[in-house]
């Protein structure tokens, strides 16, 4: 399946495990564009974690320049303005961010509430958005069993994220080892 086969579908999900190639694919695949709005949904660098400073630096210096990115994990207003074609990378660390702004770590008592509230519009959002989107997750259920509760907690999660956004997708795609394989 050529990349080009992928031009104009409204909504694309790209899996794949760490360092898989899934972030690259996903830019492949608006790479003809001249404007995109790259959703960046992880933490911006404060230089006190050098590998991830690292992996940011890696990601911007792979964009057009013509390409913006808007650094937040208020996805559903994105999705809701009318503009050019995005790309969401990644659901991964807006998941880990709004787990954590949730309060699902401190046992906050409405956490749960306010996950499923977050998740549900999120998924609302991919699903009616009017904009071109590609988005970016890792596939995390073919791994290890984490070792932790917390751990646990967040591959579940996650792995019910995937499989929403997945559902109301017209296209996700599956990054094994660079090599990508379309699943719808």
């Amino acid at each position: 399946m050529a990349i080009g086969d992928l031009r104009r579908p409204r909504q694309a999900l790209v899996l794949g495990g760490a360092r898989s190639g899934k972030s690259s694919f996903a830019e492949q695949l608006l790479a003809r564009e001249r404007a995109v709005d790259y959703v960046a949904c992880g933490l911006v660098p404060d230089g006190s974690d050098r590998e991830w400073t690292d992996r940011v630096t890696l990601h911007r210096s792979r964009r057009p320049a013509s390409w913006a990115t808007i650094e937040t994990v208020d996805v559903p207003a994105v999705l809701a303005r009318p503009g050019p074609p995005v790309l969401l990378d990644c659901l991964t660390t807006w998941l880990a961010r709004v787990m954590d702004d949730c309060g699902i770590w401190s046992e906050a008592p409405d956490a749960d509430t306010r996950l499923a509230e977050a998740v549900d519009a999120l998924v609302s959002a991919w699903a009616g958005t009017r904009r071109r989107v590609v988005a970016v997750s890792n596939e995390v259920g073919s791994g290890v069993v984490p070792a932790t509760p917390s751990g646990r907690r967040f591959r579940d999660e996650l792995g019910v994220l995937n499989a929403r956004v997945a559902e109301a997708s017209s296209r996700v795609w599956l990054i094994t080892a660079g090599l990508p394989q379309r699943l719808r």
